[in-house]
């Protein structure tokens, strides 16, 4: 099968690219930047260059966009350009040329101020059925690429999924103050109990959604790693997340006290991905009990694949707070 993968040469479109070479598919990679996984170097804001690499092409993978880290460096036109514009002149070449599939990155970034119950109220139970309050112009570039997919889903027909990836980039935490607080494994390890996955679950899942696109239609998803929680968890896990995951994990807490680690003190809100694991069949790995028994056996707590990809970061340049600026 021809695919074709936009940001080929950014850290998911990479890892889509091995992994669907590996696959044996023959593999278009569209980026701005050079690198053995793209094969044309080129933005999705030309239209022509999109309408070539779309040739022949059966399932679209785009992963190309201007991220949370750029809103300090970028212009709100910039993301309007990136990731409404060049979304639009994809969905525009898919439906030209007969795409079968077309599967969207999207992020939990979309949910925005939807994701912080107000003080006092127990965490958020995070589904699709959330309504989106974009808090800044990534959300609302995002939220509008998603309904364009709707768009052309029901005017032109063309099958899309829309997959709203929690946190999977290897770079350092994005809050000064965490940072400074834990250990970056420390950080990484408590979101997989409710705002992260790892770089082999999200690829997997993107591949079982084009697969799955045609007989679908047109549907969100949230990919995060699957919690151990429970909606009646919601209020304790806001003021005391150590006193759940002890009930969960009683031994948890031997792995984290030989690492000098700690718990959150509180979660604010859980991700569920029980839409995902039940229509599209994803069976994420990575899970917070799958790590700690990794941990325990001296295993690195990423997998395979995450590892050999690797950081890319956001920027070419470093900044005061860390691996892109905080606003």
């Amino acid at each position: 099968m021809k695919v074709l993968v936009t940001g080929s040469s950014g850290h998911l479109g990479e890892a889509l690219v091995r992994t669907l070479r590996d696959l044996q598919h023959e593999v278009v990679g569209l980026d701005i930047l050079e690198s053995p996984f793209t094969t044309c170097i080129g933005s999705i804001n030309d239209r022509e260059c999109v309408r070539r690499c779309m040739t022949g092409v059966q399932a679209v993978f785009h992963a190309a966009t201007l991220h949370k880290p750029h809103v300090a460096t970028h212009s709100t036109q910039d993301f309007v350009d990136t990731n409404i514009t060049g979304t639009l002149n994809l969905l525009e070449a898919a439906v030209t040329t007969g795409v079968e599939s077309f599967v969207f990155t999207s992020s939990t970034s979309v949910l925005g101020d939807a994701l912080v119950p107000p003080a006092g109220a127990p965490a958020a139970w995070v589904t699709e059925d959330v309504t989106p309050i974009p808090k800044n112009i990534y959300g609302v570039s995002k939220s509008a690429a998603e309904d364009l997919c709707q768009l052309f889903h029901r005017n032109k027909g063309l099958a899309c999924v829309v997959l709203r990836t929690s946190r999977f980039f290897p770079e350092d935490d994005d809050n000064k103050a965490v940072q400074d607080a834990y250990a970056d494994d420390n950080i990484k390890l408590n979101e997989y109990l409710y705002r992260r996955v790892d770089l082999e679950d999200v690829v997997s899942a993107h591949l079982l959604a084009a697969k799955c696109a045609p007989a679908i239609g047109f549907r969100r998803y949230i990919i995060s790693a699957t919690t151990p929680f429970s909606p009646a968890d919601l209020p304790e896990l806001r003021v005391d997340a150590a006193q759940v995951v002890r009930r969960y994990f009683p031994d948890y807490e031997a792995e984290y006290t030989r690492r000098a680690w700690r718990m959150v003190p509180g979660i604010d809100r859980v991700y569920v991905n029980d839409r995902a694991r039940k229509e599209l069949g994803w069976q994420p790995r990575y899970s917070f009990k799958f790590i700690i028994d990794r941990l325990r056996a001296g295993e690195d707590i990423r997998s395979p694949l995450a590892r050999l990809v690797g950081s890319k970061g956001y920027h070419t340049e470093k900044f005061a707070e860390g691996p892109y600026p905080v606003e």
